[in-house]
């Protein structure tokens, strides 16, 4: 499974009717409520906002919705284009805004699913690993070694806080953690250990 890097968007016209994708990083069901309120609020003077999403390590959890249009013809094609990208934690919205020409079923289908496969392809990805968050502090000399050893890891998320000491705290592949844990501690020759979450 794959899941994204971060949120995109774009835009398509289909005879006069603007249909808006975006495509956000959600963790579970409930951010993805949250943002589709977001969303809801953000384009309130819009015709439709339909959404499709997809969560869980093995994409378990799903759901969808038409948001008025007729039945099957938004959240369906938007969720089928999703199951197929083999992305998960994700949510797309695609916000209409009606352009006075009716599309027809068949019309909206391919538009909603269109709007999907068109921002999915913006999107950018990567492999689903499990991660955990860590935090140790390290003195001034200790920690121009230790950063060194950074790009031997996959870390993000680094945030570093120089006051007395250095304060760090990021975001590293879990089964990386015990390695990295051992090279902060004979760095600093036992001075600091790392904490994970």
């Amino acid at each position: 499974m794959k899941v994204l890097v971060e949120n995109a968007s774009c835009e398509t016209v289909i005879k006069n009717s603007r249909f808006i994708a975006e495509a956000f990083m959600v963790g579970n069901q409930s951010e993805a409520r949250d943002v589709l309120r977001e969303q809801k609020s953000r384009y309130s003077d819009a015709t439709h906002v339909c959404h499709a999403f997809i969560t869980g390590p093995n994409a378990e959890t799903s759901g969808m919705s038409d948001d008025g249009e007729p039945s099957g013809t938004a959240g369906r094609p938007m969720l089928d284009v999703l199951k197929g990208s083999g992305i998960t934690n994700i949510l797309v919205t695609v916000t209409r805004y009606f352009g006075g020409t009716l599309l027809g079923t068949g019309g909206l289908v391919h538009a909603y699913g269109g709007a999907v496969k068109s921002v999915l392809e913006i999107c950018r990805t990567e492999e689903l690993v499990e991660k955990s968050a860590f935090i140790f502090s390290a003195d001034y000399g200790s920690y121009e070694g230790i950063k060194r050893i950074f790009p031997a890891y996959h870390i993000s998320k680094l945030n570093e806080d120089y006051s007395t000491d250095v304060s760090v705290e990021g975001e590293i592949w879990t089964s990386e953690c015990p390695q990295f844990s051992e090279q902060i501690r004979n760095f600093t020759k036992g001075k600091s250990s790392v904490e994970f979450s």
